[in-house]
């Protein structure tokens, strides 16, 4: 029979037993913290509240480095300190210290002992740098007591090792804002160019209105006004008066669908299908078979799948040679997909007509539009063969 440990022996297994569980649980909280997502704020409120749980400190602060990396903000923190983040910093100095630094009291006479309106209750501070291998400084955790405490080298190292293991997270969490900042950075950069092609096509329409169609309107009258004054004695004279007549009538014409293509209305009124289907009824030319999706999406990409279909259409009409054609909008896991394929003479995709010529100019716009959403456009074709586009983009959810 085993004899019983002596008193002593028995006290120190359990607290070893008990400090064993702490740390598991401490890991355990810590790895739910880190698994929470990739947000900078949400990960360093836990993480001040279990450092402060796991240590018997007061109160935690954590500073993550700012996207221009010139400083410290505070990211995180524990009552009564949680009103004041994100409007702390700490500036950075090139070569600055990146040691724990200790101290056990009289903190306001110690210059590395930061000055924030309620720290004059505290009296021993802990600061401890988290750093990345590589990748370097990332931000500081600093823990704070009321009564004086000498801090363990045990205690030192829990820090340190706290720091280490969120240190990599935030590093991601940083990179991640960052990457969302830039996104909606060039969402709006896209949403002002779109505004800044639609404005000045609105104002080419405007002009287009007021001075030639107008112009070809007065033409015409005159026109009339000639043919009227010349009688019916001069046959030949008549007949180049009609055709000018019928030239005007043509070239007004042919301006008032230019306005119609520069300005859209539609779009405002009756959204993309109810566009699509109008553009589809403006081309007589063809039989188009539509489908279309009465789905809303952002302005600004709706715009973009409005003239990537116009001017496909003008493309078919003009080179395909094609008698019919289908035009499809579906929307559907995340994207918007306009699909239109026609019966026409088709053309070798690996030889594109360049730039230079019309055909070219059109896919190359198409191109363009897609990808200043951030889609992309397929062509598939050849001789004989008809042509598919399709332009996909992916839409985060529907306005309405």
């Amino acid at each position: 029979m085993n004899n019983p440990a002596p008193p002593a022996v028995a006290a120190t297994g359990a607290r070893d037993l008990v400090e064993h569980d702490g740390e598991l649980a401490l890991l355990r909280e810590l790895v739910q913290a880190i698994s929470s997502g990739p947000g900078v704020e949400p990960l360093t409120a836990a993480a001040a509240r279990i450092i402060t749980e796991a240590t018997g400190t007061d109160a935690c602060l954590v500073y993550v480095l700012d996207d221009t990396e010139t400083s410290l903000v505070l990211a995180g923190a524990t009552p009564p300190f949680e009103h004041v983040v994100g409007d702390i910093a700490l500036a950075l100095s090139p070569g600055q210290s990146r040691e724990a630094v200790v101290i056990a009291e009289d903190g306001d006479n110690d210059p590395r002992y930061v000055q924030i309106d309620g720290l004059a209750d505290f009296m021993s501070m802990v600061s401890v740098p988290m750093a990345t291998d590589p990748g370097g400084l990332v931000g500081e955790l600093v823990v704070y007591t009321r009564g004086r405490r000498e801090f363990s080298s045990a205690e030192l190292e829990l820090l340190s090792v706290i720091g280490r293991l969120i240190a990599g997270t935030l590093q991601q969490a940083r990179l991640h804002r960052q990457l969302v900042l830039r996104e909606r950075a060039h969402e709006n950069f896209v949403e002002q160019v779109i505004e800044a092609q639609e404005i000045e096509r609105r104002r080419l329409a405007g002009d287009i209105h007021d001075g030639i169609s107008q112009r070809l309107i007065t033409l015409s009258y005159r026109l009339d006004a000639a043919a009227r004054a010349l009688g019916d004695g001069h046959y030949e004279a008549s007949l180049q008066l009609d055709a000018a007549r019928e030239l005007a009538d043509l070239t007004l014409a042919e301006a008032r669908a230019a306005i119609g293509g520069l300005r859209p209305p539609v779009l405002d009124d009756l959204g993309l299908a109810g566009g699509l289907a109008s553009l589809a009824r403006s081309i007589p030319q063809l039989r188009l078979e539509v489908d279309l999706a009465e789905a809303r999406l952002p302005e600004h990409i709706e715009l973009a799948l409005y003239r990537i279909a116009q001017e496909c259409l003008q493309n078919v009409v003009k080179h395909a040679e094609a008698t019919v054609a289908r035009l499809r909008f579906s929307v559907g896991d995340g994207t918007a997909q306009l699909h239109i394929v026609d019966d026409g003479v088709g053309f070798d995709v690996h030889e594109r007509p360049s730039g230079d010529d019309a055909r070219g100019y059109g896919l190359l716009s198409m191109s363009e539009r897609a990808e200043l959403v951030g889609g992309r456009l397929d062509i598939r074709s050849r001789p004989g063969s008809g042509t598919s586009v399709t332009a996909t983009i992916p839409v985060e959810a529907l306005t309405r």
